[in-house]
């Protein structure tokens, strides 16, 4: 580059860079600036041009009107960013003198910038330019080093860290801080660089492992040579910091003693100080960026390097000692060293080290915050300093309590503590009260920071067992009792709080604070149970306390602040209020937590027979305290009711105020507002919803005790029900809390005759003639919702008289339904929860039938099926009516009468989406609150009106929705209680058929209902059949749902897919605007191909909602069906739910069985505790007896459920299977990946079969292919399952070979037939899909023509099967498989040319993202040809007689 070319380069980098001098640049002239710059990238001479320009002192160039410019520091800045994107390409092709001289000119560069001129001698400060420079070019030595050192390089560490007169980068011995130092700054940036680069995952693409671990080898040998100078540089640092603040005080000191401040300053003395200022903080910026080298070598290099004590060099003692210094957040630096160190594995000398040397670091450093305190005249403790130190207290917090999560073990291991006595308990028990001491910070960030650790702790058997935690527990329970009480956030932006500066300073916002407490809330519960078990006694004492305290400062609402200006009560913001919430979470968990020997009669040994004595008056008086407290302000009310709910855990063992308690909850179902209003206010709506879901918890957990006084409850519920003031939801909470308690009846009859007496008004509505009349048709049903008069008179939906009427009548009928449906509920829950698990048997035999020959499995009649659960002889009654209301609902959503309603500007919102669900399909985030908050839903539909409105179109959806998913759950229900296979109902099979499994309901149903249709019934009717019944009564019903569903599934994701006639417009939602002309369509089109553009659009309606929400509706309800159905198939084959539970407990007992290991099944999953006493599920789970006999029906429905989905029935097998094979083109991960799972159950259950051979060695094998090969985005993550299914496919078809469930393990290969040699044998368990299944004795060519179709030869495909012959192990077949699919889609992507267009998900996935180019992807930094050996090896080899090494070269002892 001649000197032309070099003045027109630094010209256009002044330019660009607009540096000073030029002025009225052009912006064709910055333009042809940019252009130059770009160019020159490309130039051939441009490194040796660059390695010139950073050699140079200064870069200057003659301006157009003849001035001298420089443009050194940007013209080094670019010179440095082209040497460095060389690196990245062009480095490895340079010869090893060429590299030896790029190093030398970098490193020249680097000496010459750390070289201090005589300007930097009296400059403190740190040019700005040159920081910049020292930045770049210690990412390029950073580079170069992870490239060459050490191997090529080794004089890497001496070209660094010798000072630079000695010819390297390093600072002076004793140099000041400032310009001088600013080799020190690049050198560390280096270090740090090199230690992410080689021990951080996120670069594990950009460096090879061989490389890393050469550059890590080289670096343990020149330890000596980097920690000595960097330990040096800290001394001397923080010596230079420590005289520079001495000076300060001293100054201070001497213009106080005269009267001044230092406003008050001459020049001379402003300079002096100024100067110690300088001094100071170039000091300590220095000591960060020690420390910031030093965090990196904590979190990634050898433990030795900061534990080792050598010549006086100790880094922990370091770390420690800094914890005093405050200057550039020294402190919270050396807390992060540390933190990463507590990270680590340390062994217990490194640990116990670290904390016993904790507690007098910190005493010194508080005693050094105190001091500095003393000296600004301020408390150590006042509120301006707790803000200051708040990141140093919060780093603090979290590092000492990752000290002891992540090294329990150390403290469980070791006998000293567990025995309570010696050095290491007291280390132990020191450190402890240091962390709960800390807890009394004023802020709650402090105590978040360690419930992580107190939860441990407590969980931790062995720790629980000793006295290590006891004396710390009441100060930990008080401080999490008080931080968990809510922050009045207005108060703090009034600057009313008293600590409203550190609260701010905690958290930015209310949102940010708001989110932390329910975080800390969520892990307090389990620490409030947790010392509730471990220290009854602390615990029950602090909570007496604290509610006793509580009620005596706020029972009548003191300090009566922030009150309802209404009516002069207190409001959810008032103190009281507040308090009385925070202390509700802790007395239910610890009252949960009390063992049940603080509290029961039974006989103990001395010391828990104290511990009950001390805690039952205690716990007596808190019950007798919260009974008897009697306010008068409707918050207060509810706050007593929670505590109320909270008594549930006391009252199983002493219910002496359980009556009491009771009848306030029944109290508060009826209180009204003061004054009365004609519309009760919110806050009491809440009351009355409150205590009655307080009421049933109760009567769910002490229903037994509650039977005494079952006459006087039901007479109190009557009195409550007939006064005509109760809302819906409080007559449903009634019902259900006599149905809890009267589960608890011992006579069979008793119950049910209760049971039929509490819904005797419900039956009764249902069976009235209005009820019957409205749901004897489309338009009875339309008219008793009033949409039928909305066509003739639409001002009627908005008429407050019509619209309450119709409101009335709505609730009178959903209230009947749902209060049936959570009557049932609970009377199935509690008769699952008896002695015979709910299995229509008196008594259960100690052992289970090994014959599987159960006679409960078939029909059972209701008087067998009621000593259960008493809701069942309702059945006959409510099943006709049930019937009439889900098939009239249906009825509304037929293609005739949708194109009816959709034509009338009001009543087509009856068949729309409601603003809930709408709600649901936008993208959460925790900026919108709730469909009526900002930003929500609410009024989108209709719009400008909601439900909330006295308006009906709105609530239409809503009704809609509530009353089919009512029916679908009774639908549900009657299937798990047994009934609809009952003798008594076989009388109403054929109705119950005709409408469940009616062809048109099904074609007619939207997406969203047919979602709840699969999980609320379908489901649950295929896990609930006896398995001697799937013929009778699953083939009508499943026959039509499946085969229905391929249609439906294929015709939603055609559109997406590009597949049929319809375009990816078809799948636009219907809306306001076209909803008239899709109506129409039904007449001209026809109703099949009405429907067939019904499910692109996944059957929605979405009203006036706005186009991104509606699409994304849309999309949810396509997405969300397809999981479902896949979902549905995992449960009914036993890859899910409580049917997978079954196998993963029976190979737990086949383990158990083979190893003769009974201890096997007493332990449940790691990450549950378990006390090894109690037999336990594989999910850690009690096991019961009553678990066993449901187990072993369950194993024969598992086996016979499969038998007949796939074996018995042509049209569910060919809709299921056809199906599942569409899944797998569909772009969705989660369906791919769960299809997979259920491929490998079908290919292990009839694999064998020749009539299944096309469908899955053509079909299925196909689709997994092009799946691969077509590489597409979302595909990303699924493909080595799509490989797997591949693999068993080809394996069972084509090799002979069957694999282990799911597809797992080797190819176990079978023998050739004796008589035929051209066939396998089959598998002894071909008729035994749990155990691998069958293969096809008969090898097919349908899979070998699949590969030949992707390019394969045939001589290609028999090499294949050679090696998958040969190969059989998982891993080496599926990396067989992936290789040749590679090629496969190599070609693939050449004929497609470029990429496949813009259909997001469906383009093809890059070479960086996808599975089979995985190999083929290389890191930026390669190894090195030349074997590393260092001076460890020889001295190693030497040690033990080796001959020196032959196989690579030896560098010298370049790290002797």
């Amino acid at each position: 580059m001649n000197e032309s070319q070099r003045q027109s380069l630094l010209s256009a980098i002044a330019i660009s860079s607009g540096v000073a001098g030029f002025t009225n640049i052009t912006p064709q002239q910055r333009a042809d600036a940019f252009t130059n710059l770009e160019q020159f990238k490309t130039y051939p001479g441009r490194v040796a041009a660059c390695v010139e320009m950073i050699g140079c002192d200064a870069l200057q160039f003659t301006t157009a009107n003849g001035n001298t410019a420089d443009a050194t520091v940007p013209g080094k800045l670019y010179a440095l960013g082209i040497i460095q994107e060389f690196l990245k390409v062009g480095y490895n092709g340079l010869n090893d003198s060429d590299r030896g001289q790029l190093r030398t000119s970098i490193v020249t560069a680097a000496r010459q910038l750390a070289m201090p001129s005589a300007a930097d001698a009296s400059n403190i400060k740190m040019d700005e330019s040159k920081r910049i420079l020292a930045m770049k070019i210690a990412v390029l030595l950073a580079d170069l080093a992870t490239r060459e050192f050490p191997q090529r390089w080794q004089t890497f560490v001496t070209d660094l860290f010798a000072p630079v007169s000695s010819g390297g980068i390093w600072c002076e011995p004793g140099a000041d801080a400032g310009a001088n130092t600013i080799g020190v700054k690049i050198c560390l940036e280096c270090l740090k660089l090199i230690t992410e680069d080689c021990t951080d995952s996120d670069f594990n693409a950009k460096i090879s492992t061989v490389r890393r671990n050469d550059i890590l080898l080289g670096f343990n040998e020149v330890t000596h040579q980097i920690l000595p100078p960097l330990f040096e540089l800290l001394s001397n640092q923080y010596g230079d910091l420590h005289n520079a603040k001495n000076t300060l005080i001293q100054m201070n000191q001497y213009l106080a003693s005269s009267g001044r401040t230092t406003a008050q300053m001459t020049p001379e003395e402003k300079a002096q100080y100024q100067l110690q200022l300088d001094k100071r903080d170039a000091a300590g910026t220095i000591l960060a960026d020690v420390l910031g080298t030093i965090e990196k070598f904590c979190q990634s290099m050898p433990l030795d390097w900061m534990f080792k004590v050598e010549n006086g060099v100790d880094f922990v003692a370091a770390l420690l000692h800094l914890l005093q210094e405050d200057v550039a957040k020294i402190q919270v630096l050396s807390v992060a060293c540390l933190q990463q160190l507590a990270i680590r594995k340390l062994d217990q000398d490194q640990w116990y080290r670290v904390i016993s040397s904790l507690p007098a670091a910190l005493f010194e450093a508080s005693q050094a915050s105190a001091k500095r305190a003393s000296e600004r005249g301020i408390d150590p403790n006042c509120i301006e300093m707790l803000v200051e130190q708040l990141d140093y207290h919060r780093s603090l917090s979290k590092m000492g309590s990752i000290l002891v999560t992540c090294h329990l073990a150390h403290i469980t291991a070791d006998k000293d503590v567990s025995s309570g006595k010696g050095p290491k308990f007291e280390a132990v028990s020191r450190y402890l009260r240091l962390l709960s001491e800390m807890m009394s910070h004023q802020s709650g960030v402090i105590c978040g920071e360690q419930i992580n650790m107190w939860v441990g702790l407590l969980r931790d058997p062995a720790i629980v067992r000793t006295n290590v935690l006891s004396p710390h527990l009441s100060r930990v329970l008080n401080a999490y009792m008080t931080h968990i009480v809510k922050i009045r956030w207005d108060d703090v932006w009034d600057q009313n709080h008293i600590y409203s500066s550190l609260i701010e300073a905690s958290w930015d916002d209310d949102d940010e604070y708001h989110e932390w407490l329910g975080n800390l809330r969520s892990k307090a519960s389990q620490l409030f149970r947790a010392i509730g078990s471990t220290e009854p006694e602390i615990a029950s004492t602090a909570i007496h306390l604290k509610v006793r305290t509580l009620l005596n400062a706020h029972s009548n609402g003191e300090p009566r602040d922030q009150l309802n200006p209404e009516n002069n009560e207190l409001t959810v913001h008032s103190t009281a209020c507040q308090e009385f919430e925070g202390v509700t979470q802790p007395l239910d968990n610890i009252l949960h937590g009390i063992p049940s020997w603080a509290l029961d009669n039974g006989s103990y040994d001395e010391k828990r027979t104290r511990i009950r004595n001390t805690i039952r008056p205690l716990l007596s008086e808190l019950a007798n305290l919260i009974v008897s407290w009697n306010p008068n302000d409707v918050w207060l009310k509810f706050r007593r009711t929670t505590l109320l709910e909270a008594l549930k855990h006391y009252w199983k063992y002493d219910p002496a105020t359980l009556p009491t308690g009771v009848d306030s909850l029944l109290m508060y179902l009826s209180v009204t507002d003061n004054p009365p209003k004609d519309r009760l206010s919110e806050d009491v709506v809440g009351l009355r919803k409150k205590s009655g879901v307080s009421l049933v918890a109760v009567a769910k957990k002490v229903p037994d005790l509650l039977v005494p006084w079952l006459s006087q409850l039901s007479d109190r519920a009557k009195s409550l029900l007939s006064s005509g003031g109760m809302s819906p939801v409080n007559e449903m909470h009634l019902y259900e809390f006599l149905s809890c308690v009267a589960t608890a009846v011992a006579n069979p009859l008793d119950r049910s005759n209760f049971i039929a007496d509490v819904l005797s008004s419900s039956i009764r509505i249902l069976e009235s003639p209005e009820i019957q009349n409205s749901i004897a048709s489309v338009e009875g049903l339309l008219s008793f919702l009033g949409i039928a008069q909305a066509a003739s008179n639409p001002a009627s939906v908005t008429d407050p008289t019509f619209v309450k009427k119709v409101t009335n009548d709505f609730e009178m009928l959903f209230s009947s339904l749902n209060q049936l449906l959570s009557v049932g509920k609970r009377c199935h829950e509690a008769a699952k929860k008896r002695p015979n698990g709910g299995l229509p048997l008196q008594n259960l035999s100690a052992t289970v039938d090994d014959s599987c020959n159960f006679p409960d499995e078939g029909p059972v009649g209701i008087n067998e099926l009621v000593i259960n659960d008493p809701f069942v002889p309702l059945w006959p009654k409510i099943l006709p009516t049930l019937l009439k209301v889900m098939d009239v609902t249906l009825r509304v959503w037929h293609p005739e009468c949708q194109a009816s309603l959709l034509q009338n500007n009001i009543q087509r919102y009856a068949v729309a989406i409601s603003d809930d669900e709408a709600f649901l399909a936008m993208k959460q985030d925790g900026s919108v609150k709730g469909v009526f908050g900002e930003g929500g839903t609410a009024g989108s539909i209709v719009s400008g009106t909601d439900r909330r409105d006295l308006n009906l179109a709105p609530r239409w959806s809503g009704w809609f929705n509530e009353s089919r998913n009512t029916c679908f759950q009774l639908l549900g229900l009657i299937c798990m209680q047994r009934v609809i296979f009952a003798p008594e109902i076989s009388h109403l099979y054929p109705q119950f058929v005709a409408v469940v499994a009616n062809q048109e309901h099904l074609r007619s149903m939207e997406h969203r209902h047919f979602n709840q249709y699969l999980k609320q019934f379908i489901e649950i009717m295929m896990l609930s059949c006896p398995a001697t019944l799937y013929q009778s009564h699953l083939t009508a019903i499943l026959g039509p749902v499946f085969e229905h569903l391929q249609y439906r599934l294929q015709y939603s994701w055609n559109p997406v897919l590009g597949k049929g006639s319809l375009g990816i417009e078809t799948t636009r939602p219907m809306g306001s605007d076209n909803c008239m002309a899709t109506a129409n369509q039904l007449a001209s089109v026809g109703v099949e191909q009405w429907l067939i553009l019904y499910y692109a659009r996944g059957g929605l309606f979405v009203g006036d909602l706005n186009t991104v929400t509606a699409e994304a509706a849309v999309e949810k309800a396509r997405v969300e069906l397809t999981r479902t159905y896949a979902d549905m198939l995992q449960s009914t084959l036993a890859l899910k739910g409580a049917w997978a539970l079954v196998l993963a407990n029976k190979a737990r007992e086949d383990l158990a069985l083979k190893r003769n290991d009974p201890s096997k099944l007493m332990s449940g999953p790691v990450n549950r505790l378990s006390d090894g006493k109690d037999f336990l599920n594989a999910d850690g789970s009690k096991r019961t007896l009553a678990q066993l006999h449901i187990d072993a029906r369950r194993l024969v429905r598992i086996d016979k459920l499969c038998h007949f989905l796939l074996l018995e029935n042509e049209q569910i097998a060919g809709s299921l299977v056809v199906t599942v094979i569409q899944c797998l083109e569909y772009p969705d991960a989660y369906t791919c990946r769960r299809c997979t799972r259920i491929v490998h159950r079908i290919l292990e259950s009839v694999a064998w079969l020749d009539k299944y051979t096309e469908l899955l060695g053509y079909r299925l094998l196909s689709a997994a292919v092009k799946a691969i090969v077509t590489e597409p985005k979302w595909m990303v993550g699924t493909e080595w399952d799509m490989i797997n299914v591949i693999r068993d496919v080809y394996d069972r078809l084509v090799l002979g070979q069957y694999l282990l469930p799911g597809g797992q393990g080797p190819g176990l290969q079978m023998s050739r037939d004796s008589a035929n040699s051209m066939m396998f044998e089959q598998t002894k368990v071909a008729d035994q899909p749990l155990l691998g299944g069958g293969i096809l004795t008969a090898t097919s060519d349908f899979p070998r023509r699949i590969l030949m179709e992707i390019g394969m030869s045939r001589e290609e495909v028999v090499a294949t099967e050679k090696t998958l012959s040969e190969k059989r192990s998982a891993k080496e077949q599926k990396d067989v498989f992936r290789d040749l699919l590679r090629v496969a889609a190599d070609k693939t992507k050449q004929a497609e040319g470029v990429n496949r267009g813009d259909n997001g998900v469906l383009d093809r996935a890059g070479a960086e993202e996808s599975l089979l180019h995985g190999k083929l992807r290389q890191p930026t930094v390669s190894a090195l040809p030349e074997k590393l050996v260092t001076y460890s090896m020889m001295k190693k080899k030497e040690g033990s007689n080796s001959p020196d090494p032959a196989d690579g070269p030896w560098h010298g002892n370049i790290f002797d």
